[in-house]
């Protein structure tokens, strides 16, 4: 889709030093309708950042995509949705995973993505006196430079997640140097679930009951308290456009499911969103096997340069099973703090005190979980090795 045909409206501009004066930064408000067509090809992209997972899972959220161009080429972009607080206090301008970047590793990511977060703020914290809260993506590297951009701009450092490292599988390895990279024993148990007898099927969306089932089977006898966002499956595989619809992978035995997957796979970072297994899965190492071929799948038909397995709620058998299959040439990595920024006093102070409060809210409901005798406990040190 063409720029011309977002029916774009400027809301800000910014002079960018580091190009020719003639060049402009500008920052554009998208319609929601238009707003994941035109983020598809960007490299940063990601589930929590389309306007179709957004609508299905905060509905009572104000969608405002942002685009990002500069010298009027379409360089990054950030959904930012705006959560009105209680009694008409204020609202709180939310975005995660963002804002992205259309190209990840060019000289001038950085600076690009300095001058999204000083336009976001003009527009969200100055301009309109809300809080800007903003999560960005977990690092490849020791640092998070987009964390830092953030705490060095005067935002505040605010909630962290429990566990909060993710597991990054190394997508542009051959099979020889991928099973290379397992640890010995993610090896042993995919040479043994390779003798097992399963096959491995790459297929579309018409089979999404199949997986419901098999997810639902699994959530039951797993008993692991699912606050996940699995209520937007629906609407994420009926999209459209083939780029951003996740792939569905099962894995089968004597012609019986005993394995699934749904897998997003566009921009640099496919992401293992959900997975299910029934009850003979285990013994025969239907997870490995799984894994192995999405791998596989994911480096021979896509992009993307990363398979990012997520995290683990602090159950030590996730964290095991990921972390030996990122192995040696993978990367574990944690998602960093979330950043808060307001120009004025009273956005900082009900921004902060409706946060505050949702912590508390949450901590009472993990607190819940664990005298639940019918759900499972995590498991896993905060420190897990």
């Amino acid at each position: 889709m063409s720029l011309a045909a977002l029916s774009l409206s400027p809301v800000a501009q910014f002079a960018v030093p580091s190009r020719p004066v003639a060049s402009s930064f500008a920052m554009n408000l998208v319609e929601p309708e238009a707003w994941d067509d035109a983020i598809a090809d960007f490299e940063g992209v990601c589930q929590e950042q389309l306007a179709t997972f957004a609508r299905a899972r905060w509905p009572g959220v104000a969608l405002e995509p942002q685009l990002f161009t500069l010298a009027g080429e379409v360089v990054g972009g950030c959904l930012i949705m705006v959560q009105p607080l209680p009694l008409g206090l204020g609202s709180i301008a939310l975005a995660k995973w963002a804002p992205m970047l259309r190209h990840t590793d060019t000289a001038d990511a950085n600076a690009i993505y300095a001058r999204m977060v000083a336009a976001l703020s003009e527009e969200y914290a100055v301009g309109r006196r809300m809080m800007l809260s903003v999560l960005p993506r977990a690092a490849l590297g020791a640092a998070n430079a987009e964390y830092e951009q953030l705490l060095a701009r005067g935002f505040r450092q605010g909630a962290r997640l429990l566990f909060p490292d993710r597991y990054i599988v190394n997508l542009r390895l051959s099979d020889a140097e991928q099973r290379q990279s397992f640890h010995q024993k993610w090896r042993y148990h995919l040479n043994k679930a390779e003798k097992a007898g399963l096959s491995f099927e790459h297929t579309g969306a018409e089979r999404r009951a199949e997986f419901d089932a098999l997810y639902e089977q699994m959530v039951d006898r797993k008993k692991f308290p699912d606050h996940s966002a699995y209520g937007t499956v629906p609407a994420l595989l009926a999209m459209d456009n083939p780029t951003l619809r996740p792939e569905l992978f099962f894995v089968r035995r004597a012609g019986e499911i005993v394995a699934g997957a749904i897998i997003f796979k566009a921009g640099d970072r496919a992401v293992y969103l959900y997975g299910a297994t029934s009850a003979a899965a285990l013994e025969l190492r239907a997870g490995y096997f799984l894994h192995w071929h999405i791998i596989r799948w994911l480096r021979d038909h896509t992009a993307a340069r990363w398979y990012d397995l997520g995290g683990t709620d602090g159950f030590q058998g996730l964290h095991q099973f990921k972390k030996g299959m990122v192995g040696e040439r993978g990367v574990i990595t944690p998602v960093p703090p979330v950043a808060n920024y307001a120009a004025h006093w009273w956005p900082r102070l009900v921004g902060e005190g409706a946060f505050a409060g949702r912590e508390i809210a949450h901590a009472l409901g993990r607190y819940v979980d664990r005298l639940r005798p019918d759900r499972a406990k995590p498991d896993q040190r905060r420190s897990a090795e």
